[in-house]
């Protein structure tokens, strides 16, 4: 284990790390998010149709009749359709009724509105300031947790890995386009949770080696935990990911945007929580005198 350098592979990662970490700043910045109808407003509509009829058959008409990208969701029982649409123009009922009966027209069948309902702008709006809120407290909880924790130049390789991996997954978002709804910020906030179970794994193996190894440099520290903990990052992370993967191919439309989300915040969380997690402290000056001076001051 002693004999395994890898110190070079670890600020080599760190700097792509960070260059890609910028270029997506500056992506989420150019492009911005494509904000589902949860955040902007739309119109919220459920059917019945005959139980044969399925979403392949659904999308293309609907699409062509609104001219945007409507939202087919498979409701509670076969032939219910939950369809979610921008076209505020066509809030009022009756006339939701007739477009959407002849949109449907060629499938020959009957088609039937049990209800539709309009979310305006301003609850899109609250949604969003909700949603950065509880991105916000999260964050800073995590802080105060890191903080309390462990020595503030490790749990800054900790911290700064989860900016990392939600940064690196809005720029997909922002990147492609793909909407951005309530689902997706759900993920983001999983995403949080599992990247920081990650980091705190592979710091407290630094915190226990810095302890019990004073006398041996930093880098040897960080590459002995690294390999210490690999095996199992590894297992955890490739059982998430065939979880997310199932999730995503079985899913269908509705869970896409949230496992496509998990399985990029993963990924990148396992990559974060090994290159740039362990070489941040190392570059802030950690040594073993921080944890020996701790161990110090707690004995009575």
């Amino acid at each position: 284990m002693k004999n395994i350098n890898l110190t070079k592979w670890r600020y080599v990662s760190s700097a792509i790390s960070i260059l890609l970490m910028i270029t997506s700043l500056a992506i989420i910045g150019v492009k911005g998010f494509n904000w589902g109808l949860d955040f902007t407003g739309g119109v919220v509509t459920e059917v019945q149709l005959d139980r044969k009829i399925t979403s392949s058959e659904l999308q293309p008409l609907l699409n062509a009749a609104y001219q945007q990208e409507v939202s087919v969701i498979s409701a509670s029982e076969p032939g219910r359709w939950v369809l979610r649409y921008g076209d505020i123009k066509s809030a009022d009922t009756e006339q939701s009724n007739v477009d959407i009966q002849q949109a449907l027209a060629p499938l020959n069948s009957e088609v039937q509105v049990l209800n539709s309902s309009v979310v305006g702008p301003q609850i899109g709006q609250e949604l969003a300031e909700q949603g950065g809120l509880a991105l916000l407290v999260a964050m800073l909880c995590i802080l105060g947790y890191l903080s309390y924790r462990f020595e503030w130049r490790l749990a800054s390789g900790a911290l700064f890995a989860l900016v990392h991996d939600v940064v690196f997954v809005l720029a997909f978002f922002a990147l492609t386009q793909m909407e951005f709804n309530l689902t997706v910020l759900a993920a983001v906030l999983a995403i949080l949770g599992y990247s920081l179970n990650d980091s705190i794994i592979i710091a407290d193996r630094i915190r226990e080696l810095l302890i019990a190894k004073p006398k041996l440099a930093i880098q040897e520290i960080n590459n002995q935990a690294i390999v210490a903990t690999f095996s199992r990052t590894m297992v955890t992370s490739g059982t998430t990911l065939m979880t997310v993967g199932a999730l995503w191919i079985m899913g269908g439309g509705p869970l896409e945007g949230f496992s496509i989300a998990m399985f990029i915040g993963i990924l990148t969380g396992t990559f974060s929580s090994i290159s740039v997690g362990t070489s941040l402290p190392e570059l802030l000056g950690l040594t073993p005198e921080h944890y020996k001076e701790q161990v110090i001051s707690d004995t009575p």
